[in-house]
């Protein structure tokens, strides 16, 4: 692998799940490093991971810190599996889930990403294109994408 991690977009979804199962199989088989990514998108669809607010300023605080805590569970529940002397970096990213995978990917120069084929489901899936499919034709690196 050209570079030293993998870059593995979360939703926190069950098939998100899966997919990160993949890329620590594939960090340790590579010996690179893990760069688990949650972007929020806006508006925050259609469940707004069920938080009651009065501002949208409130929400994206709120869906934050809920981002920031998943994340930390999830880098807790990774680093038993990962060998030694590889890491896991938690980044947490807002707007455009398709553009900042793909900027997340050029800018850490990412040897490969790693993703669901599809997260949450909904009105919202139905309506956007597929981000797994987009990555896979847009993407500069190896894009595994994982049902």
């Amino acid at each position: 692998m050209r570079t030293r991690q993998i870059l593995c977009p979360t939703d926190f979804s069950e098939t998100a799940s899966h997919a990160l199962s993949y890329a620590i199989e594939m960090a340790n088989l590579y010996q690179v490093n893990i760069r688990l990514l949650h972007v929020m998108s806006k508006p925050y669809g259609e469940h707004n991971y069920g938080i009651i607010v009065e501002s949208p300023e409130e929400l994206e605080k709120q869906l934050e810190a809920y981002s920031e805590e998943k994340l930390t569970e999830l880098v807790a529940q990774i680093e038993p599996a990962l060998d030694n002397v590889l890491s896991v970096t938690p980044v947490i990213r807002s707007g455009d889930i398709f553009a900042n995978i793909l900027e997340d990917s050029v800018e850490n120069e990412v040897g490969m990403i790693v993703i669901a084929s599809h997260g949450h489901t909904g009105l919202s899936h139905m309506l956007n294109p597929n981000v797994a499919e987009a990555l896979a034709n847009k993407a500069k690196c190896p894009v595994l994408v994982v049902k």
